[in-house]
């Protein structure tokens, strides 16, 4: 059975309160129940959400040589955050980068993605669907 994380950042915690017309209005909670009931038999999902890059880097990094994969939504952090494309590049895990909207669509500070390019790959603005697109792709590799 493959271990998957899903590490989200900053204010991702308000998924179905913040910004509902963009995210939607459901909390990541509990579509990760539903997201871990329909792989329950396939894939061990863990799921970890931090604010703070500091700590974001420290999960990549106590995770990255032991489990089969990280879905990776760093929120704004995507846009400004070397350290933690560093943190990517430095660990033997896959990462998938994941956005619930089109970061292109939007404004142009959220179209560059200091991220994306130590990543495996990337899925933008399929909204929480992203995050099991994401769990198929690390599936089939």
């Amino acid at each position: 059975m493959k271990i998957i994380l899903i590490l989200n950042g900053p204010n991702l915690n308000l998924l179905g309160k913040r910004e509902t017309s963009i995210y939607g209005s459901q909390s990541f909670e509990s579509y990760f129940e539903q997201l871990k009931e329909d792989y329950a038999s396939s894939v061990h999902l863990e799921y970890y959400q931090s604010n703070i890059e500091g700590e974001i880097i420290d999960k990549i990094q106590a995770v990255g040589f032991s489990y089969d994969g990280i879905i990776l939504n760093a929120g704004a952090y995507t846009h400004t955050s070397i350290a933690i494309a560093d943190a990517v590049r430095a660990i033997s895990s896959p990462v998938i980068e994941v956005h619930i909207s089109n970061i292109y669509a939007r404004e142009s500070y959220r179209h560059q993605s200091f991220i994306a390019e130590a990543c495996k790959g990337s899925i933008v603005g399929f909204g929480l669907d992203s995050y099991r697109l994401a769990v198929e792709a690390l599936i089939q590799n």
